[in-house]
């Protein structure tokens, strides 16, 4: 391959355990006699540097026009991926991480690097900052910086499809803000992704607008900077809810789980309630009465007590990948181990 980002993944294989990543800034690749620039979005979006972080991970550095600053995405690679070839390619499974988190949180609190039946599919997980919400944001009608959805359904998915071994075959998931995002790229985005699963999942902002304002608040943004004025700016909120945009998912496989907050998960210490996981459960159960009233087929787990962390959400993604994989077309639709808890 004559590609420089694939040559810096070969060389960053070489060094992983020196510690060592690679550069694929494109000045520096034009500047070098025989190497191609690297793949770049269509906005310029490029990826500044290739880490290997552990076996099968590898972090991208992209530096990105939507969010005017650098943001990471961690790969987990499939079986054979450091040896592919040009036009090589494989499924692809969208994890999207939670509130007040980031890009590392499903590698460092799940065991998804080591499920079985994800060694066949490229699974990728994006940094979507602190609080980005997974949208572009209003800014007052300005917009701009920082468009987590333009950095994510355009500059990121052009990259690793045009150079890191990403196929058209797509399917998303994520917990609680992540949850919140895989069900409004799907339903904004329809035909995109072909499932979408929901842990925890904030799916019904305009129920709980007097809950959500002050916990924008506590994250240190603007709350009004996002999506603006709940009642002035109503449309624009309603166009990024799930809910109202469930006629939307009409063609997408659907996943949405969620405890009720109540005391006896099987997770949390004895007499443990949690009150944002049974404001969650609320939008939820409107959420999926709102699906099946607009004749949208959607599988639930609304698993009874249990609390808002992650025991759990490991639990559902693994309670959904049959659905996931099964949408991928891999043949891995059924579950061919047990995981433990």
């Amino acid at each position: 391959m004559k590609r420089s980002s694939a040559l810096g993944i070969a060389v960053a294989v070489g060094l992983a355990f020196a510690g060592l990543s690679v550069s694929t800034n494109p000045a520096v690749a034009a500047a070098t006699p025989g190497v191609a620039a690297p793949v770049q979005a269509s906005d310029g979006a490029y990826v500044a540097q290739e880490t290997i972080v552990g076996p099968r991970l590898v972090d991208l550095t992209i530096q990105s026009p939507a969010l005017g600053r650098a943001a990471t995405v961690r790969l987990l690679t499939p079986d054979g991926w450091e040896q592919r070839a040009r036009g090589d390619h494989w499924p692809v499974l969208y994890l999207l991480h939670g509130c007040c988190d980031s890009y590392v949180s499903w590698t460092r609190s799940t065991d998804v690097a080591s499920i079985p039946e994800l060694r066949d599919v490229l699974v990728v997980m994006p940094e979507a900052g602190a609080a980005g919400w997974y949208s572009d944001w209003w800014n007052g009608g300005h917009g701009g910086a920082p468009a987590w959805e333009t950095f994510h359904l355009s500059e990121v998915r052009q990259i690793i499809e045009r150079g890191y071994g990403a196929g058209p075959k797509r399917v998303v998931a994520g917990l609680s803000m992540g949850g919140f995002g895989a069900m409004s790229y799907a339903a904004r985005n329809p035909g995109m992704f072909r499932a979408a699963a929901s842990f925890s999942g904030v799916v019904h902002p305009l129920r709980d607008v007097s809950s959500w304002l002050p916990f924008f608040a506590r994250t240190g943004l603007d709350p009004y900077a996002l999506w603006g004025d709940p009642v002035a700016q109503r449309d624009i909120w309603q166009d990024h809810d799930p809910y109202y945009l469930a006629k939307r998912l009409r063609h997408t496989a659907l996943f949405v789980a969620t405890g009720d907050g109540t005391a006896g998960g099987p997770f949390d210490a004895p007499g443990r309630t949690d009150g944002l996981e049974a404001l969650i459960h609320q939008e939820n159960v409107d959420f999926v009465e709102q699906l099946r009233e607009q004749g949208v087929s959607v599988t639930t787990d609304f698993y009874g007590p249990g609390s808002h962390s992650w025991p759990y959400w490991q639990r559902e993604l693994h309670r959904s990948l049959p659905m996931l994989l099964a949408a991928l077309e891999t043949g891995r639709g059924v579950m061919t181990h047990a995981p433990q808890y």
